[in-house]
């Protein structure tokens, strides 16, 4: 809706100010008194003018600095990339706006937990671009169901009436959550999978090249010699 700016009588006042003023203290008799007042009220009126519209500049400049900044999206140059990345961004959002609504404070619990494994799935896989398949049917199918089922919760608890179809429908999205929890949290652990390989690998490799140096006990040998102790240390009774 379009507001009509009004213009300020403020300049107004000032020339009929400033022409009282000189009438009061100068005498009007002559059309060059008149001419002079005339002269003074249209300086009062141009010098008022200007103030207001410095001072309108001013609000304006405020009211755009209060507005919130636009936050362009940078494209990655990955076009799936850049579709993860929004539609990421509208279901934490979202997430945000259902924990709002719904009182619920388990079912609130449970979307808080979606939305910090959604938020770390996301960073990861835009920090590694190559596990994106990983996700795709996260993606595509998982989130935006758990959101519909969300919603549908939100709007079913908001109606304030107790029936056999709205309760039995969240208490099944409620015995849900906790699975779709889980299954969040899985997702995000598969993204390390590959990781944890390499690392258990380089963990191995360092082990045996530390005991071939001598700096360590072979972990072969280690563990012969804890199986022999071991044996040693069984007895049969008669």
């Amino acid at each position: 809706m379009e507001t009509t700016k009004r213009k300020s009588t403020a300049p107004f006042y000032a020339a009929a100010v400033v022409w009282l003023a000189y009438a009061l203290v100068f005498p009007l008799y002559e059309p060059l008194h008149y001419a002079l007042a005339a002269g003074a009220a249209i300086l009062a009126f141009l010098a008022a003018t200007a103030l207001c519209r410095a001072d309108a500049a001013g609000e304006a400049a405020g009211a755009e600095e209060k507005k919130e900044p636009v936050k362009e999206q940078i494209s990655t140059g990955n076009p799936e990339l850049d579709r993860m990345i929004r539609d990421g961004a509208l279901a934490i959002r979202e997430m945000k706006r259902l924990d709002e609504n719904i009182a619920d404070p388990g079912i609130s619990a449970d979307i808080v937990r979606l939305e910090q494994v959604s938020a770390k799935i996301f960073e990861e896989v835009k920090a590694h671009p190559e596990k994106l398949p990983q996700i795709r049917r996260f993606l595509d199918y998982y989130l935006p169901t758990t959101l519909k089922l969300l919603n549908a919760y939100d709007r079913m608890s908001g109606t304030g009436v107790s029936g056999e179809n709205i309760d039995t429908t969240l208490a099944k999205v409620e015995g849900m959550m906790r699975t779709i929890t889980a299954a969040f949290e899985k997702q995000l652990d598969s993204l390390y999978g590959a990781e944890a390989l390499d690392i258990s690998t380089d963990i191995t490799v360092l082990e045996n090249m530390m005991a071939r140096e001598g700096l360590t006990e072979d972990p072969l040998k280690a563990e012969t010699k804890k199986t022999e102790e071991d044996g040693n240390g069984i007895q049969l009774e008669l």
